[in-house]
């Protein structure tokens, strides 16, 4: 039985608003998971536990796995230069060398993102 990324591997909509990316406030909570999907309900609140692939979980829990997710949910034709100057402001060192650690994890379009991110922390 797998385990839940509780700590962090947030589907698209709540990572991007957490990063201030989106206005958009999920209705229900999706966390990620290695095991598989299912419903739970607590009380009044609906927890959402959805199946996704090893690549994904390496990045839970991370600065990283979090901009990965809310950059997918915007897809890459929403993805301008506002939005990468949005993560500039938000991100500080240690999550900039975080997102050079788990490059390798990001979608090729990302990992050009992760790239000029990091090359605005050594002109800085």
């Amino acid at each position: 039985m797998g385990t839940a990324a509780l700590s962090a591997s947030w589907p698209g909509a709540y990572a991007a608003n957490l990063l201030g990316l989106s206005k958009q406030v999920p209705m229900k909570v999706v966390y990620l998971t290695d095991g598989r999907s299912r419903t739970v309900q607590v009380g009044k609140c609906q927890i959402i536990l959805k199946h996704t692939t090893p690549r994904n979980m390496a990045t839970a829990g991370k600065i990283s796995g979090l901009v990965i997710q809310a950059l997918r949910h915007l897809s890459r034709k929403n993805v301008d230069q506002q939005v990468v100057a949005q993560l500039d402001r938000r991100l500080d060192d240690d999550a900039r060398k975080q997102l050079v650690k788990d490059i390798r994890y990001a979608p090729a379009w990302i990992a050009d993102i992760f790239r000029s991110l990091a090359d605005r922390e050594s002109a800085a």
